[in-house]
């Protein structure tokens, strides 16, 4: 995302003018991060907004999102092209990392009929797991088949 706050985007702008209610009352209330999918469903469910302006959102919030991926492409790439070692190999080693210690937790688990992880740890390994094999390997497929 931008440096920019939310409520100063174009979505934000959109958001004033069109639905001042939804801006005035989310606006300020929710992060910058993650807020597209919950004003996405207040939008399409507003009986107030033409099929046009649906569309204008809808179009608005793509432009935002392409941005921030274009964003993301740019740090991948300059870390790549980085004379730091560490910056280049990150992404790599927290992968490889992650699914060693997936595997060493499910084979203990496999052997040992008394291990059993705590959920908040089982929660926190799905995340992390989601999170970095969603954009390593889903984010990468996307940025090559766009280009």
């Amino acid at each position: 995302m931008s440096d920019k706050p939310f409520k100063d985007t174009k979505v934000g702008r959109f958001l004033r003018e069109k639905l001042p209610e939804v801006a005035g009352s989310v606006g300020d209330i929710l992060p910058d991060q993650g807020v597209l999918g919950v004003l996405k469903r207040v939008v399409d469910g507003s009986p107030e907004l033409s099929a046009q302006d649906k569309l204008e959102f809808e179009r608005l919030v793509n432009e935002m999102e392409a941005q921030a991926q274009e964003q993301v492409t740019r740090r991948w790439e300059a870390d790549a092209k980085s004379d730091v070692k560490l910056a280049k190999y990150i992404r790599p080693a927290i992968l490889i990392s992650l699914t060693a210690f997936y595997m060493i937790v499910m084979i203990w688990d496999g052997l040992d009929p008394q291990f059993m992880p705590p959920e908040n740890y089982i929660n926190l390994l799905e995340i992390l797991m989601l999170t970095v094999f969603g954009a390593y390997f889903a984010g990468r497929t996307i940025e090559k088949v766009k280009k």
